[in-house]
C-alpha cells in the first residue's frame, strides 16, 4: 500500500442545532499491526456510528455533539502508535471548532486503548472503554483524575476480560473507575446492544453533569472496592 493510497484521518460530527456544549468523540477498533487504510464504511467505523447516532439523539437537548473519528490505517503499529496520533489530531480539530468544550471519549477495542492514552488532553472529562485492548505494559497515568467506565463481554475472545479487570484495578490508583461484565456477549457488541448503548448513554450524560446516573451505572457507582470492578449486567 502506497502512502498516496492512505487518506488523512477523518472526523465527522453530528451536531445539535444551536450551541454545542460538549462533544463525545468515538474511536473505532483495529488491529495490532496493519497499514491497511480505513474507510468510513469499514466494519470498525460502522460499529461506532451506531453509538454516535445514539449519543447525538440523546444529547441533542443538552447541546451534545458526537464526533466520529476515522483512523488513517487499521493498525496500532507500535512504536508509531498511528491511532494515537489520529486521536490527538481529532482532539485538536474539535478544540478549534468548539473552544473550551468538554470531551468524553468512547472507544471500542483498540479505540478503548487509544482513549486511555489520550485522556491526558485538557479537554477530556471522561472515558468509556468498550471491550478495550489493555495489555499489561500500558500505564494508567494519562487517566489521572478522569472518570472511567470499562465494559467487557465475558465471551470475548479477541480482547480478554481478565486483562481489562487488571487494568481497572491499576487505574483505581489514579482515578474513579467502574467496570461492567456482560454475560453472553462477545467482542462485536451485538448480542447485548441495548445494554452497551444504555451504559454509554448514562455515563456520558453523568460525567457531563447533564443527568444523574441511572440503571446499571447507578448501581455500579454505589459499590466499592473490587465489587465495583466486576458489576454483572
Amino acid at each position: 500500500m502506497t502512502d498516496a493510497a492512505i487518506k488523512p484521518p477523518g472526523l465527522r460530527t453530528l451536531a445539535p442545532p444551536g450551541r454545542v456544549n460538549a462533544v463525545v468523540m468515538l474511536l473505532h477498533g483495529g488491529a495490532e499491526s496493519s497499514h491497511e487504510p480505513i474507510r468510513w464504511w469499514s466494519g470498525p467505523c460502522l460499529r461506532m456510528t451506531g453509538f454516535g447516532v445514539d449519543v447525538a439523539l440523546t444529547g441533542r437537548s443538552y447541546g451534545v455533539a458526537a464526533a466520529l473519528v476515522r483512523n488513517r490505517v487499521r493498525g496500532w503499529n507500535a512504536p508509531a502508535l498511528d491511532p494515537v496520533h489520529d486521536a490527538r489530531w481529532a482532539l485538536e480539530r474539535i478544540r478549534q471548532r468548539y473552544p473550551d468544550t468538554p470531551v468524553v471519549l468512547v472507544g471500542h477495542s483498540m479505540g478503548g486503548r487509544v482513549a486511555m492514552h489520550v485522556a491526558d488532553d485538557e479537554a477530556v472529562v471522561g472515558v468509556a472503554a468498550l471491550a478495550p485492548w489493555t495489555p499489561a505494559e500500558d500505564g494508567v497515568g494519562a487517566l489521572r483524575g478522569v472518570p472511567v467506565l470499562i465494559a467487557h463481554g465475558l465471551e470475548d475472545t479477541i480482547t480478554k476480560p481478565a486483562d481489562s479487570l487488571d487494568f481497572a484495578r491499576r487505574a483505581t490508583a489514579v482515578t474513579d473507575v467502574v467496570r461492567f461484565e456482560l454475560a453472553g456477549e462477545t467482542h462485536a457488541l451485538v448480542w447485548r446492544a441495548p445494554t452497551w448503548h444504555r451504559l454509554v448513554r448514562s455515563f456520558v450524560l453523568h460525567v457531563l453533569g447533564k443527568r444523574e446516573p441511572a440503571g446499571p451505572l447507578r448501581y455500579g457507582l454505589s459499590l466499592s472496592g473490587d465489587r465495583r470492578l466486576r458489576v454483572r449486567v
